[in-house]
Order: C-alpha cells, then structure tokens, then sequence
C-alpha cells in the first residue's frame, strides 16, 4: 500500500513541474490541426475520385 502511495506522489511531483501551455496557444495549435485534416481530407477525397474517374475510363 505504500508504493501506492509514493508513486501518486511523485505522479503529482512530476506534474507540478510540467510546463503547460497557454490557452491561446492549445486554442491556436487545435485550430492549425483541424484546418490541416480538413484539407488533407479534401485532397485526399478529390484524388480517389479523380482516380475512380480514371479507372472508370479505362476499364
């Protein structure tokens, strides 16, 4: 029961010394993810119909 113990208390030790970011900065880097999996959706999305297009065409 004791290791239980110490390790929760080193777990909040160590958290403790984390540095966090600022909020603006989780907001900023949430937004920069999101814009770029929209457009890595997108372009994915156009080249397998461009693709199925092509396929289409062939066969």
């Amino acid at each position: 029961m004791k290791k239980i113990g110490k390790f929760f208390k080193e777990c909040i030790s160590e958290l403790k010394k984390v540095n966090w970011p600022s909020r603006e900065v989780v907001v900023h880097s949430t937004w920069v993810v999101i814009i770029f999996t929209i457009a890595a959706g997108v372009t994915l999305g156009l080249c397998d119909t461009l693709l199925g297009l092509v396929m289409d065409l062939m066969f």
